[in-house]
């Protein structure tokens, strides 16, 4: 699996892509971290993004799949699209576990930088399970800031640099601590005098 960052402002570019994968007879899965629009945060959503796709590709199937359907309704949207009756599945984290669609060669990630390395790497791991290569975009904004913050840029870095779960695993500890032991804290330093765990 290919892993690509890029900017939002590149969304274009990643719509064209998904074409040729379409035109390929492929699938392609779309990640958004909401399900409907926040006041508090100013963050793509799934509906809105669901909107957006069905009217830049027309004549696709764009499905929608986010925990608030009901289980009926999210059981058919994804049977649908392990069919291959549906082209793109704009989705929240939902699908992190669970799906096997072989013919899904495209994933894109929207807003990549609020993700977690665990997270990205399983949203990542639900394409590349057929024969034709496939590739993963991690789109991120930077909002109004002039670039994304370090520890946003180390977590995508590690996702551009290696597909190994073992390593990530080992960023991630890098990147955000350990935190306690015995205690509530899930990270930074670990406090220990002697000991380096990594």
């Amino acid at each position: 699996i290919i892993t690509k960052v890029v900017n939002d402002a590149r969304r274009d570019e990643v719509i064209e892509r998904i074409r040729l994968q379409l035109d390929a007879g492929r699938q392609i899965y779309w990640v958004c971290p909401l399900i409907e629009e926040s006041e508090a945060l100013d963050l793509s959503n799934a509906t809105e993004t669901h909107a957006h796709l069905s009217a830049a590709l027309p004549g696709v199937v764009v499905g929608l799949l986010h925990s608030r359907m009901p289980v009926a309704e999210k059981k058919a949207v994804m049977a649908c699209f392990t069919r291959g009756e549906m082209g793109v599945l704009v989705s929240t984290t939902v699908i992190e576990v669970g799906v096997d669609v072989p013919n899904a060669s495209l994933m894109v990630i929207e807003h990549a930088e609020r993700f977690g390395l665990s997270q990205l790497h399983q949203l990542r791991g639900r394409v590349g399970r057929g024969a034709a290569a496939s590739a993963c975009v991690l789109l991120y904004s930077t909002g109004d800031a002039p670039r994304l913050g370090e520890t946003a840029r180390a977590r995508l870095k590690a996702m551009a640099e290696t597909n190994d779960g073992f390593e990530i695993a080992r960023r991630d500890l890098e990147i955000r601590g350990p935190g306690e032991f015995l205690g509530a804290r899930q990270s930074g330093a670990a406090l220990l005098r002697f000991a380096d765990l990594t």
